[in-house]
């Protein structure tokens, strides 16, 4: 039995959707003491994913992270089947499919029916608008987004977001939940992307950007880690595909104000070439940005300096460590000017528990505090001077710049 607390009588747990995702959230609600039933299309891919959360017990096991009671008991609470039924009376859903509307809608639709009577349905989108995708159930107000970062077992990071319509008393009930399994929730209103997939996909961005301009990759992704992110870019883009990244960028402009919906910027050309030309989609297909040799340690593919011919004109260091830097933290601050984040605290600890914004930092917000706000337009300016408008300054931050303001 569950220790609850404060926790409001969650004993059953749903998940839909077997794949990465949704065998971590599983994961997740059954080692801290809920009774979990995971779904899917077929039992061959429940049974798949049910020995993939076996082989992360067996790694804690082998670690004394865990018990052998813990293990078996986390075992025992799970569920799997192809039947919607077994979802009933379920406190709360998660379904956790492909990116796709017209798949979550019909999934939400569905599964919706079988909730509690005070149950809560969730979405683990991480870009389709949670008040579009609430359209799919009846009582909208029991509806939230609950964005869950990959792998699961590993981050801690959860992004609850509020739909137009979200009740506070489901809001409570998604916070007890994430806090009951061990993670750390932040809080954000709705639009395409929230708060943290619109902001990381800029550093993503960013490295495309450069390397379409010119810039050596092995520089790239070198002076990514010198900032004191923990990946570079280029990495990142082939660890969660190239193709994904696409996808995304794609939802999110979908979803997007018609006048910021353009697709023909630089990285959208690298994306391009990557995907439709060269078929280098990333790691899961053995070929990205960098190569991947069996029982080798990947390298960056040579072959790249043959379709982004490195320029004669060197950029300097701290230019491109500064665009790291500033492409999410001036979108952090379109965020907060946008009412999408509106806490100081949730945005520094979303950044760097969500995507790997450099810690010494202490967060994105506190490094424009630091930085100093009237420098840190400065520096934007001349950014956007150097490198395009998306280095533009929001109206918010020349207005604390003016009045002396901090982020607070």
């Amino acid at each position: 039995m569950v220790d609850k607390g404060t926790i409001r009588s969650l004993e059953k747990v749903g998940v839909v959707g077997a794949g990465l995702m949704g065998h971590g959230i599983t994961h997740a609600a059954a080692t801290s003491g809920l009774e979990v039933v995971m779904i899917d299309t077929s039992m061959e891919k429940l049974e798949y994913a049910l020995e993939r959360i076996k082989t992360i017990l067996h790694n804690d096991l082998k670690k004394e992270n865990i018990s052998n009671e813990k293990f078996q008991s986390s075992i025992n609470r799970i569920i799997i089947s192809d039947d919607y039924n077994m979802l009933d009376g379920c406190d709360i859903i998660i379904e956790a499919v492909y990116e796709d509307k017209d798949l979550k809608d019909s999934v939400i639709s569905n599964t919706s029916k079988f909730l509690s009577k005070d149950g809560v349905f969730a979405s683990n989108t991480s870009t389709i608008p949670i008040s579009i995708l609430s359209k799919a159930i009846t009582r909208e107000e029991r509806f939230i987004g609950i964005h869950f970062f990959s792998p699961v077992n590993k981050m801690k990071l959860v992004e609850l977001i509020k739909g137009d319509k979200t009740s506070n008393d489901s809001l409570s009930t998604a916070l007890d939940f994430v806090k009951l399994i061990g993670k750390q929730p932040i809080v954000v209103n709705d639009g395409p992307g929230f708060f943290t997939t619109r902001v990381f996909q800029c550093y993503t961005n960013e490295g495309m950007a450069m390397l379409y301009e010119g810039v050596d990759p092995f520089a790239i992704e070198k002076l990514a880690k010198k900032a004191g992110y923990p990946v570079g870019p280029l990495a990142i883009l082939d660890e969660i595909s190239i193709n994904l990244a696409s996808h995304i960028s794609g939802q999110i402009r979908k979803y997007s104000d018609k006048t910021k919906s353009s697709s023909d910027e630089p990285w959208d050309k690298v994306i391009d070439l990557m995907v439709s030309k060269l078929k280098r989609t990333g790691r899961s297909n053995g070929a990205g940005f960098y190569e991947y040799p069996v029982n080798e340690k990947k390298y960056l593919w040579e072959e790249l300096k043959n379709y982004f011919s490195i320029s004669n004109i060197p950029i300097l260091e701290i230019d491109i460590i500064d665009r790291f830097y500033f492409s999410q933290a001036l979108e952090t601050i379109r965020c907060f000017e946008e009412e999408i984040i509106c806490s100081y605290e949730d945005a520094n600890t979303g950044s760097i528990l969500g995507w790997g914004f450099p810690k010494n930092t202490g967060g994105i917000l506190s490094f424009v505090n630091e930085y100093g706000i009237k420098r840190f337009v400065e520096r934007s300016n001349k950014l956007e001077e150097q490198y395009g408008k998306r280095f533009k300054a929001p109206k918010l931050l020349k207005q604390m710049a003016a009045s002396g303001e901090k982020f607070k």
